[in-house]
């Protein structure tokens, strides 16, 4: 074992103190159509001890069915690269996902786009929607046309440049309708596909610089992600070309546990095999399939208790692994970003759970109490 592995093993975390929250009322109906309503948790309290939270959570996931509660774990692209319209409000008419990423658009043509979601999905009765974006400061501009001019990552100068880049994207993505941020990049700058997204120009800025991000991020109501883990940075290939080996040391592994100290909400994993490493090899798969990696790494010996969200699933580095979308739900994963068919990635998941393939159906059960009791604290239900 690595010394970096060996470390892992023996960090520990500073807890988040709980906060004593009143009793929300029990929810009574399984297809009232839902709404935005008040609720007395915020999104400091998804990371807290708080018994009140766990009775609401635990009262709408045991109010759903077995179809609503797979549909939870999986999020489509709408948009100029994600699917049309037509296919989008199909799959909400039949109740089988849980969340859609804004995917290249303008301003005005998602928040058009997600108020009509959002009454779609309101009259057939569905859990409200997380609605992310890869809102980096290095693609916002691209990916959300029209939205508020900001600096590339690496072009960044200063802390207080990124809480005022950083605002400046939270403000748009609150009045578009977006609760879900993609960002920031924690990789090292080597990779040109990567690279140039990060604040890694100046190894030091990535840990504070990337907090200062989180931090804004999640005071404004959206949820932040640390990505690409372990590490896309020091890899030389593009995953969404192929997959892309680390060989040996997670040598990038030491940016999150800082940032999973600090109250990270979510955390993306990549398309990158690890070989090489006695504690972590994948044996052949991406990141994103290897419970390794997820439960054992992730989840298990950083601590990490937030979501954890797929690199795309049509994505060269996955896309061609039987049985993908399986994979990364038993390994651990909450959530499956863009599957290349969302309906059918629903039907296999759907089957799995029924007939509790090697036990999935606790870890799709803890995948889903995680989504919901996110969107408790988002104050969407």
């Amino acid at each position: 074992m690595s010394r970096y592995s060996k470390l892992l093993f023996f960090i520990t975390f500073i807890s988040i103190a709980a906060c004593a929250q009143e009793a929300e009322p029990k929810d009574t109906e399984v297809k009232q159509p839902i709404h935005k309503t008040h609720s007395n948790f915020s999104i400091k309290d998804f990371l807290t001890e708080n018994q009140d939270l766990e009775f609401k959570t635990d009262s709408i996931f045991n109010s759903l069915s077995e179809n609503e509660r797979v549909a939870q774990l999986i999020m489509p692209a709408a948009g100029k690269y994600g699917k049309s319209h037509e296919i989008i409000n199909g799959l909400i008419k039949d109740g089988l996902i849980g969340g859609i990423l804004m995917l290249n658009g303008t301003v005005d043509e998602f928040t058009k786009w997600i108020k009509g979601y959002n009454d779609l999905n309101s009259n057939n009765g569905n859990l409200p929607f997380l609605y992310s974006a890869d809102a980096e400061p290095s693609l916002v501009n691209r990916k959300i046309m029209g939205s508020t001019p900001v600096k590339k990552a690496n072009e960044i100068e200063s802390i207080e440049e990124v809480e005022s880049v950083t605002q400046k994207i939270s403000t748009d993505l609150n009045q578009i309708g977006i609760n879900y941020n993609f960002s920031p990049v924690v990789d090292m700058s080597p990779n040109s596909t990567v690279g140039y997204r990060s604040f890694g120009k100046n190894p030091e800025n990535i840990i504070p610089w990337s907090n200062q991000f989180i931090q804004t991020t999640q005071k404004n109501n959206i949820i932040a992600t640390a990505k690409h883990f372990p590490g896309h940075g020091l890899v030389s290939g593009d995953t969404h070309k192929s997959l892309q080996v680390i060989n040996g040391d997670l040598q990038e592994i030491k940016n999150y546990p800082p940032l999973i100290q600090n109250g990270v909400l979510s955390v993306m994993v990549a398309h990158i095999a690890i070989e090489n490493n006695l504690a972590f090899s994948t044996n052949g798969l991406p990141a994103t399939c290897s419970p390794k990696i997820v439960r054992d790494l992730l989840r298990d010996s950083l601590n990490f208790q937030g979501l954890i969200v797929t690199d795309a699933m049509n994505m060269g580095g996955v896309r061609n692994v039987p049985n993908n979308t399986i994979k990364a739900i038993a390994a651990g994963c909450d959530i499956l970003l863009m599957p290349a068919d969302a309906r059918l990635a629903h039907k296999e998941l759907l089957d799995a759970y029924i007939k509790n393939l090697d036990g999935i159906q606790t870890t799709i059960d803890s995948s889903v109490k995680r989504i919901i009791r996110m969107k408790i604290c988002l104050s969407l239900l």
